[in-house]
């Protein structure tokens, strides 16, 4: 176990360069795996989770060598196995984003129930309906699921939910399914773009990726990509951004895309935040004072889940009352236990819905981290807090954030790991 120590109180002040999105790397990856040649792709963040989808693609026999620390070759040509590793992919969500490219190599694949964080029940049901659409059938026995390809073909699919992870499968396997498949509603999020976007640059005939609607006509086959550069990733920025309006502090982003981060600036511009944005480069500050909002999560192009924690953080520092709705996941307010212990005023209504009430004052404690998300919000937390805080199971912040002590220190932020 490792943990963060943070001496609160300090203004966060400088500059920062956002990396790679990890919600595009994942996809882009395995999608990669689809054709027999070598890809090559850039801007990878140097992230837990990175390394474990390595590991696991690695145990499939296919190719994939870390050229330097952002930088990957992957490639299909030799995947021998039908079977992803239990003790792998109970890592991990994303390993489901495995099932696709390997069926186009061996028909026929055999995978446990993905991991991931904790943060609610997460069905596969919208994943299965997807593949079974193209000509895949899906079966379990006492420990696995079975995927096995009948026939692939293009076809018309409405999935019950607005699922990322979902529109991501499909995305893949329609690629190189003959005939004409329409997704609907699909998931519009940049890094589901991103997805399109190379497999668009590997041979793949996509329309309306960043809509609700879209279109793939199979080919026969993909080819390599090389030098693929991964997207910057929004929720980074947009989680330091927070943390330089909560901290009272100033910080200059650099590396963005100004259209992923829209939801997130408009939030921000409405609790208070001075924003100047210029190109790729955002540089954001406290403005007079933090004020209430509703913090409503949504599918995108809308707040994203990703992001509500860190919000709610900054809750607590606004003058008056703020309600906070994830809709999404019955555990994504699990960090409000912590917050409640370091003095903020919140009224847990229900397992989605919770009413926080600034400004409070904030005192360091010993505290766990619950996920990905709830962890970097208590990471803000304890920034902002009196005295001294001790972040627990920062392994899950790992996954979602590269070199982040690092670069917090390089901020001006007290804080240590203890390995």
């Amino acid at each position: 176990m490792s943990k963060y120590i943070i001496e609160g109180g300090k203004p966060l002040r400088g500059t920062i360069s956002i990396g790679g999105c990890k919600n595009a790397a994942l996809p882009i990856m395995a999608a990669a795996l689809i054709s027999d040649e070598n890809s090559t792709i850039k801007n990878i963040p140097d992230t837990s989770d990175v390394k474990i989808m390595a590991q696991i693609i690695a145990s499939t026999g296919a190719h994939i060598q870390q050229i330097d620390t952002n930088t990957w070759e992957i490639g299909g040509k030799n995947i021998d196995t039908c079977t992803i590793k239990p003790e792998l992919a109970r890592q991990m969500r994303s390993s489901i984003l495995l099932v696709p490219p390997i069926l186009t190599h061996c028909k026929k694949i055999e995978f446990p129930h993905p991991g991931g964080c904790v943060i609610g029940t997460r069905p596969l049901d919208t994943h299965f309906e997807a593949l079974r659409a193209l000509g895949v059938s899906i079966t379990a026995n006492n420990k696995n699921y079975i995927a096995e390809i009948t026939i692939l073909k293009g076809t018309k699919m409405f999935l019950d939910e607005v699922s990322v992870t979902a529109t991501e499968n499909a995305l893949m396997l329609a690629s190189i399914s003959p005939g004409e498949t329409i997704i609907e509603p699909a998931a519009c999020e940049p890094h589901v773009v991103d997805l399109a976007n190379f497999l668009i640059k590997a041979g793949a005939k996509i329309e309306g990726a960043g809509t609700h609607i879209i279109k793939v006509t199979g080919v026969e086959k993909l080819h390599a990509v090389q030098d693929y550069s991964i997207i910057p990733d929004n929720i980074e920025a947009g989680t330091y951004a927070i943390a330089a309006v909560a901290t009272g502090g100033e910080i200059t982003i650099k590396n963005i895309i100004p259209e992923d981060l829209d939801p997130i600036i408009h939030k921000l511009k409405q609790m208070g935040g001075n924003v100047e944005l210029s190109e790729n480069t955002i540089t954001i500050r406290k403005g007079e004072k933090i004020t209430n909002a509703r913090i409503q999560i949504d599918t995108w192009p809308r707040l994203p889940t990703d992001i509500q924690a860190p919000f709610g953080v900054l809750a607590t520092q606004a003058e008056g009352t703020s309600l906070v709705h994830d809709w999404m996941y019955e555990k994504r307010l699990a960090y409000i236990d912590d917050l409640l212990r370091m003095g903020a005023n919140i009224t847990v209504c229900d397992p989605h819905r919770a009413l926080i009430t600034g400004p409070t004052h904030l005192y360091g404690t010993k505290i766990l981290s619950p996920d990905i998300r709830a962890g970097i919000a208590l990471v803000i937390a304890a920034l902002i807090a009196e005295g001294k805080s001790e972040i627990d199971h920062i392994e899950l912040i790992d996954r979602g954030y590269e070199y982040l002590e690092k670069r917090l220190q390089d901020l001006g932020a007290q804080i240590k790991r203890v390995d």
